[in-house]
């Protein structure tokens, strides 16, 4: 049986730990941000966690019902991020679009975190701000509600997508992305014309292109749909 989560209210430490700090979810979440960083998701431990903390570590279970639990609440803390740095102008598009690259920038600042958690729902309450948020640009911009539940599907399904994917790219070890980034020149641009005649035709773009995310691109690929979508929709 998962042990019970204990109340807010009841769970903040009387005492400081040994480090001199008050233990707090959000620190607690700051921290394992900061260990997925340093040591990638091999290293988030309870063990760990609490020897960072300075504190037992039978005291993240005060806080979170378990790891996963944990995990959770590190995909809301980067989904939070976003929103808390993104601001609306009252154009949809304009909106949603600056909305898209605040997550996608979000995830990547913490590439280790981005590949454990971008893949999860949190159902927790800066996460559900951003859902939220994006419904409400949608209703607002005159979606019908059908409408609005499949755009919001596919940008933010598209947009979690991508994070993980360059977050996977980020979160390797320096050299091997470096020998994935340099095939396109050491060894795509080199195919003769004879035996690859579109690689060696693009190969100049290819090289400028592939090492960069193709999020933005596609992003404006689904929002031009949205767009057109939305103007052939019968007014009232």
């Amino acid at each position: 049986m998962a042990k019970k989560v204990v109340p807010e209210a009841e769970r903040r430490r009387r005492r400081p730990t040994r480090q001199g700090t008050v233990l707090s979810e959000e620190l607690i979440v700051r921290t394992a941000l900061r260990m997925l960083r340093e040591h990638g998701s091999a290293g988030l431990t309870a063990r760990r966690l609490g020897a960072a903390l300075g504190a037992d570590p039978s005291t993240l279970y005060r806080y979170f019902a378990g790891l996963d639990d944990l995990t959770r609440a590190i995909g809301e803390e980067l989904m939070g991020r976003a929103l808390d740095g993104w601001t609306a102008t009252g154009r949809w598009r304009a909106d949603l679009r600056s909305l898209g690259l605040a997550i996608h920038a979000s995830y990547l600042a913490h590439p280790q975190a981005a590949v454990l958690t971008a893949s999860r729902v949190t159902g927790r309450p800066r996460e559900i701000a951003v859902d939220e948020t994006i419904l409400g640009i949608l209703r607002g911009a005159g979606f019908g509600d059908a409408d609005a539940v499949g755009v919001y599907h596919a940008f933010i399904d598209l947009a979690l997508a991508f994070a993980a994917l360059d977050a996977g790219a980020l979160a390797i070890k320096d050299e091997a992305r470096e020998a994935d980034e340099d095939m396109w020149t050491s060894t795509y641009a080199r195919l003769p014309a004879e035996t690859h005649p579109h690689i060696a035709a693009t190969a100049h773009l290819l090289a400028h292109r592939m090492n960069l995310s193709a999020y933005p691109v596609v992003l404006d690929t689904l929002l031009n749909g949205a767009e057109a979508r939305l103007a052939a929709t019968p007014a009232g």
